[in-house]
């Protein structure tokens, strides 16, 4: 973090607003790098993740329950793992860079491997592999992007580093769907051209991406203080900083991380309170692939289209995700994150009514893409301003465990109510909790400004 964060005002709900006379920085060539890399993997990862569904339940004959098994291992699994690459990250002395850089490459030489598997146990261990690779790199890249922006401009800049991600999930589907197209082996080529792609984002993460704590934070700003978040020389200890919840993070030393002190983290108040939230809403978030297989059943869309259906989501999520960013610096990340959940909560709604109209896919996409861009980014935005830079791989790490493992968890009980009562059943019983999750949620709302 900046020395000069700490003039920054920060309302309660997340809102940060910059010193008088402060300009607002641009961002950072970091970030942008970052989401180059992120562009050119998703690529990769969508492609399988749009055939995947359909691979697995009509190409294996999978039933739901054993399709959410695989669906909660591959959007889940990295909840094992990411508090083990955040501590990697933080604990190698800003070792960002390399951390993700092994999970990105541990990704990518899953790819192949899904040419050779064609039953569920050895598809389970690829997507889990997969999935450790995910979880590696999560962390120390939101970390990297934290530490290259300012307070103010946090928001923004995971904003634009999502609108990059997405272009790349947009990609992703379009590409499988053209290869589907013109091919004899349409699943063999996507698995193939996949690791291809993925391996040329791994080689502009290695060329492109600074590495190392000091130099993300430098490629913010020329001001910034590579040795610790507040300026505090080795040894010492860390200032109390705000976390733009209405709250203060603990005191953390400035030395050598360890597994205690990240853990540590959640007692300060304020980043233990949205690391509850992030996890029970998550218990009510039903994955993408359920959400396609759902509009899927709804309105019979064929097979040979279903693999489009991803750009709906993908598209409005690239719109969204930097006016959404920047409202979140503006009007407060606590209050766009609990939007965002609205917006789901709606796309459940309509899925659940009896109509069948034209619009209702382009509907429930949108509002998807809307869900997805008011709350990724912007969760991790919030969750930086709690952490001090020395464990800020960690500690984000911290609030993307608990929400990966209640992901996990409800693909597995939706997958689970699917088989046993019926989709609209398992997807009604989902909705409800959802809502009082999220009302919960608001109660929790932080309430008083906070200066710094």
């Amino acid at each position: 973090m900046y020395v000069a964060d700490s003039r920054a005002r920060t309302s309660a709900d997340g809102a940060v607003r910059p010193a008088a006379g402060r300009r607002r920085t641009a961002v950072a060539p970091a970030v942008l790098a970052l989401g180059a890399v992120s562009l050119i993997t998703d690529v990769s990862s969508e492609m399988v993740t749009a055939v995947l569904p359909l691979y697995l339940v009509s190409g294996l004959g999978l039933s739901p329950l054993g399709f959410g098994l695989l669906d909660g291992v591959y959007n889940g699994f990295s909840a094992l793992v990411r508090l083990a690459g955040g501590h990697l990250a933080d604990r190698g002395g800003g070792r960002h860079k390399w951390v993700a850089g092994f999970g990105y490459a541990l990704s990518a030489v899953c790819k192949p491997l899904l040419l050779v598997a064609h039953t569920l146990t050895p598809i389970g261990l690829i997507l889990a592999v997969d999935r450790t690779g995910k979880g590696l790199r999560t962390a120390p890249r939101d970390a990297l992007i934290s530490l290259s922006s300012t307070a103010e401009s946090r928001g923004r800049a995971f904003g634009v580093h999502r609108a990059m991600d997405t272009a790349g999930a947009l990609l992703g589907p379009l590409v499988a769907f053209g290869i589907l197209r013109a091919t004899v082996d349409g699943y063999d080529a996507v698995f193939t051209v996949s690791f291809c792609v993925a391996a040329l984002g791994v080689l502009v993460l290695v060329l492109f991406v600074p590495g190392g704590r000091g130099g993300a934070v430098q490629g913010g700003r020329g001001g910034a203080v590579p040795g610790g978040h507040d300026g505090a020389a080795p040894g010492e200890r860390s200032a109390v900083v705000p976390d733009g919840l209405g709250g203060a993070a603990p005191e953390v030393p400035a030395q050598r991380p360890t597994l205690r002190s990240a853990v540590g983290l959640l007692r300060g108040r304020a980043l233990r309170r949205i690391s509850v939230c992030a996890l029970l809403l998550g218990l009510a978030t039903v994955s993408d692939s359920f959400v396609y297989l759902l509009l899927q059943h709804r309105l019979g869309v064929p097979d040979r289209w279903f693999a489009l259906l991803p750009l709906g989501t993908a598209g409005a999520f690239l719109l969204l995700a930097m006016p959404l960013g920047r409202l979140a610096d503006r009007v407060g990340r606590w209050t766009v994150f609990l939007g965002g959940h609205g917006a789901l909560l709606l796309a459940y709604a309509l899925l659940l009514t009896s109509w069948h109209g034209t619009a209702l896919p382009y509907l429930v996409l949108a509002l998807h893409g809307t869900f997805y861009a008011a709350t990724d980014g912007v969760l991790m935005a919030a969750a930086s301003e709690g952490v001090p830079e020395a464990l800020r791989s960690s500690g984000l790490a911290l609030v993307q465990t608990g929400q990966a493992a209640a992901r996990f968890a409800c693909s597995l009980l939706f997958g689970a109510a699917w088989t046993v009562w019926g989709d609209r059943s398992a997807l009604a019983g989902a909705a409800v909790v959802l809502a009082v999750c999220a009302a919960f949620s608001f109660t929790l709302r932080p309430k008083g400004p906070v200066t710094a």
